[in-house]
């Protein structure tokens, strides 16, 4: 099927260095970034205005707030939308076509390690996954409400890990460790840590790091005097609430 990317923005942009290799239409209206994309993918076809929907899977990578000005003739086969906030209702009453799905990629998908989030009708399940997996792994959900929950693991959540990467870093730098060693060792080791976990419990991982009245333990029992584990339980709740706040 063809694709037509309508936006190739920071999340556009990511998905292209997966998706160039496909038969692919980007719509950029600025000239400057169509002649980046061009440089950067002289395969892909670029026009400045949205064609006729037929017989293309439109991936809508826009802005949410450009969403209600979009204008579109055709019924496409499919519509896969990466924008926060718009719910299958508004896309439907916004872009016609035969299917579609709401996804929720994140940030490492400029590295090709997003964890998506994606719902919608089944029928096009297979080829969104298909299309998706070229920025990272996804994640097929039942409803948007747990589209909306997950907003708060895979959008929100590096924000979060990258808060926690600077307070260890931090209080390294504290004890006495150069800066610049300590932000490539937590990446390090935040890239080793998220591998094992795709096997391994992350209590029985805690568990086997943590040895009776060791240095882990100690740290351990300073994060629960400061309430982290509340503090990222609330975190969640607060970013479900405002994920459905924003889908009204």
């Amino acid at each position: 099927m063809k694709l037509l990317l309508i936006g190739a923005g920071n999340m556009g942009g990511a998905m292209l260095q997966g998706l160039h290799v496909n038969d692919i239409t980007v719509v950029e209206a600025y000239p400057t970034r169509a002649h980046e994309l061009q440089t950067l993918y002289p395969t892909i076809k670029i026009v400045s205005e949205i064609p006729p929907l037929e017989g293309y899977l439109v991936i809508l990578a826009i802005k949410p707030q450009s969403f209600a000005t979009l204008k579109t003739k055709g019924i496409a086969e499919g519509v896969i939308s990466i924008m926060a906030g718009v719910s299958l209702e508004k896309l439907k009453s916004g872009i016609m076509a035969k299917h579609y799905i709401r996804s929720m990629p994140n940030m490492a998908a400029l590295v090709r390690k997003s964890a998506t989030s994606l719902c919608g009708d089944i029928a096009l399940k297979d080829e969104a996954i298909d299309v998706l997996s070229s920025i990272g792994r996804c994640f097929w959900l039942e409803s948007e409400k747990e589209l909306d929950i997950a907003m708060g693991i895979a959008s929100c959540a590096p924000a979060w890990i990258a808060l926690v990467a600077e307070a260890l870093s931090d209080g390294a730098v504290n004890l006495g460790m150069k800066r610049e060693i300590t932000y490539q060792y937590i990446a390090t080791l935040f890239e080793g840590v998220g591998e094992v976990l795709k096997s391994e419990h992350p209590a029985i991982l805690k568990d086997k790091v943590m040895s009776p009245a060791g240095t882990t333990a100690a740290g351990y029992a300073k994060l629960e005097e400061g309430k982290v584990r509340d503090s990222f339980i609330k975190a969640m709740e607060a970013s479900y609430e405002r994920a459905k706040g924003m889908s009204k």
